[in-house]
């Protein structure tokens, strides 16, 4: 990694600005531009997050530091009710937000040192609402850089997936945010009168908004807010959307390019939550040189060849045998000129017992000559055939996080035991190199003895030593076979067909390497169990079967221009107090009584001074997750997160907090904690417990 520090121009860093909005809200807000801006006007690129600008604005300066030295007005803004700005938060991408992301768009375009062009960027929530910003279409907004974030919220975030309520991330991400917003503005920045009445506002109006987000078990209105999936030609600006295969958000990546009608790029490489240059796994990019090439097109006008590339490009992994972390995935970079792309070929297998074969020409829309280059001669239609499965509650232990932050144990393990508590249908040994990119489908034909069931399809690769390594998978709430938004409880012992879309991939299966489709009644933490255990029915045979994005060498991989070498620009000063302990993840397993505790440290300590602002900051946030095998009502997930911010004699804070949910077969029972410390002394101190029914879950 490059560390640069000579720039084109030389920059100046306008700290604790205000933007005063139209209803009097001030907005408080970090500038990075150029010294000479004001008499040679440069464009503006805005991130607008609620991550808390003062002290936890470690990665902007890896950043933004560097564009507004290539020649950008570069602006960080706490939201609304966040960090250092006034008003209060009620949730995640609401229409306030958008309206004042618009305002703070204007009012970057008039300053004198904006030439009137404006970018807007960011990852996770960034990217969320630099997305939903683009579809309000502020005039002065000419493109954005979107990474890991989604189209569609219901589909890809931290609340549902498939239908089911994620176990995993929804009571972790909503008691994350209870914590964070409990903290208070920063005297040194606000001013010292009515700071303390301003914080106790701002914890008087917390709430965890898990509470929210369950009362919205449906693809509703709610989720539709904010989704750009509903209406893709609303935005006009160009669009470049990156992602990474272990983290959460690359679906939206395609979807994108397939619905957006304007100016379009995407990049996916094998990268977790993380900006591409810094990254695991890697192998990291020039991700700040890419994007000012797309800056430079878009906001000065600067033919920098970047829109003349072919409009996808994507890690195409080799298998790599599963570990608790891999610091670096084989494979290469392949590129499409358009997407959906017409190259590539559907090829389907059909399930039998427990096997996997090949269809002929004749089974369904796979196409292209049969056997031609493909892992299984092609025969007769299998039989069908009837199996049972009662799975373990506790499957889903060996999968990793949903959406991987590049820490130890977010990748998934070798799927050996998974596939041995779920039905399984493997292949013979290809005969020939197999590469899929795209979304790989299941049907399947299915009964259940209960009205309530969910199933979870991965598809692994196969070593010859027996290695099961997880390349892509999907959940779906079976209530929600036909439509997320109108769910129909399940008619026990009646046959249906229910079709999963797995998760976008792209993947080189080697010779000799086997297919593997595995399919379970549970998945546990990642998603909420079902509230009694289920006994599935899957019909294997020529109606059950898996379809295959398959994409032809090509030639011309080989000669795509490589990245640029990843940079950085300095970092933020800071000066390690205490060291943080360990960041990962753990299971205890309680053999006497059969129960699991999942355990997931995210933050760990460690003791920071800022030596900027001379902020002392220390967090601490543990995410648990509790089953006893064949009771999926002793489900439990908690949060408990402890915070100190200290700045001398006047700033010295205590958050502590905890969120917890579990269920019964009817309803859901969340609890939230706060409680606040000014020099040691109880400032504030709230429980609530609330009751969400259950809808189909």
């Amino acid at each position: 990694m490059n560390v640069r520090d000579q720039f084109p121009r030389r920059l100046r860093v306008l700290d604790h600005q205000w933007i005063t909005l139209s209803d009097g809200t001030r907005l408080h807000c970090r500038i990075w531009l150029p010294d000479d801006a004001p008499g040679d006007p440069v464009p503006a690129i805005l991130e607008a997050s609620p991550y808390r600008l003062t002290d936890g604005g470690q990665r902007d300066w890896d950043i933004y530091p560097y564009w507004a030295g290539c020649g950008y007005a570069c602006a960080r803004v706490d939201l609304r009710g966040t960090g250092d700005s006034e008003g209060l938060i009620a949730d995640e991408y609401t229409a306030q937000e958008q309206r004042d992301v618009c305002e703070v768009i204007a009012w970057l375009a008039a300053q004198p040192w904006c030439s009137g062009n404006v970018g807007m960027t960011g990852i996770s929530w960034t990217g969320f609402n630099s997305l939903q910003v683009a579809a309000l279409r502020p005039p002065a907004l000419k493109a954005v850089i979107t990474l890991m974030s989604t189209d569609d919220r219901y589909a890809d975030d931290v609340h549902y997936k498939g239908g089911c309520v994620s176990g995993l991330d929804m009571l972790a991400w909503g008691g994350t945010m209870l914590h964070f917003n409990a903290l208070p503005a920063h005297p040194q920045v606000v001013g010292t009168a009515g700071w303390r009445e301003r914080w106790l506002e701002r914890l008087g109006a917390n709430f965890d908004w898990t509470e929210t987000w369950l009362a919205h078990q449906r693809r509703d209105d709610y989720w539709k807010h904010g989704s750009v999936c509903e209406d893709f030609g609303a935005i006009e600006a160009a669009v470049y959307a990156i992602g990474g295969w272990t983290d959460g958000y690359h679906n939206a990546v395609m979807r994108l390019l397939a619905g957006l009608p304007g100016p379009r790029k995407g990049l996916i490489g094998p990268w977790s939550h993380c900006f591409p240059n810094q990254v695991v796994p890697g192998p990291a990019i020039g991700y700040l040189q890419e994007a000012l090439r797309f800056w430079d097109h878009w906001l000065k006008g600067i033919d920098t060849g970047v829109m003349d590339e072919p409009m996808l490009r994507v890690w195409m992994e080799d298998y790599v045998a599963p570990a608790p972390l891999i610091a670096e995935h084989p494979g290469r970079w392949v590129a499409e000129e358009s997407w959906p792309s017409p190259r590539l070929e559907r090829r389907v297998w059909t399930l039998g017992d427990g096997t996997l074969g090949e269809a002929g020409e004749d089974a369904g829309d796979a196409t292209g000559p049969a056997g031609e280059g493909r892992g299984n001669a092609a025969g007769p239609a299998p039989v069908e055939v009837r199996l049972v499965h009662r799975g373990l509650q506790l499957t889903g232990m060996d999968a990793g996080a949903w959406c991987a932050e590049g820490t130890p144990g977010d990748w998934p393990l070798d799927q050996r035991a998974e596939d041995g508590r779920s039905l399984c249908f493997t292949s013979a040994p290809l005969a020939a190199p197999l590469e899929i990119l795209g979304t790989p489908e299941v049907a399947l034909q299915l009964a259940v003895d209960k009205p309530r069931a969910l199933i979870c399809v991965r598809l692994c690769d196969v070593a010859p030593d027996g290695c099961s390594k997880l390349v892509t998978r999907q959940v779906l709430n079976l209530t929600h076979r036909d439509s997320h938004e109108t769910p129909a409880a399940l008619v026990p012992g009646e046959r249906f067909e229910a079709t999963v879309t797995l998760d976008s991939i792209a993947h080189a299966f080697a010779a000799g390497h086997r297919l593997r489709v595995a399919v379970s009644s549970q998945y546990w933490p990642w998603v909420w169990p079902s509230p009694e255990p289920v006994e599935l029915h899957l019909f294997a045979g020529a109606a059950s079967r898996l379809a295959l994005p398959v994409r032809p060498a090509r030639a011309d991989d080989e000669q795509l221009t490589p990245f640029d070498e990843a940079e950085v620009s300095a970092a933020l000063p800071s000066e390690t107090l205490v060291e943080p302990g360990s960041r990962g993840r753990r299971v205890d397993w309680d053999i006497d009584s059969d129960t699991m505790r999942y355990e997931y440290r995210w933050l760990d300590g460690g003791r920071y001074r800022d030596t900027t602002t001379g902020i002392v900051t220390e967090d601490h946030c543990v995410c648990s997750y509790e089953l006893t095998e064949g009771d999926p009502l002793s489900a439990v997930a908690r949060l408990e997160g402890h915070s100190d911010l200290v700045r001398g004699a006047e700033l010295e804070v205590r958050i502590d907090t905890l969120s917890e949910l579990r269920s019964s077969a009817d309803e859901f029972v969340l609890t939230d904690e706060q409680r606040a410390y000014d020099h040691g002394e109880l400032v504030f101190e709230a429980q609530r417990r609330r009751r969400i029914p259950r809808d189909l879950v």
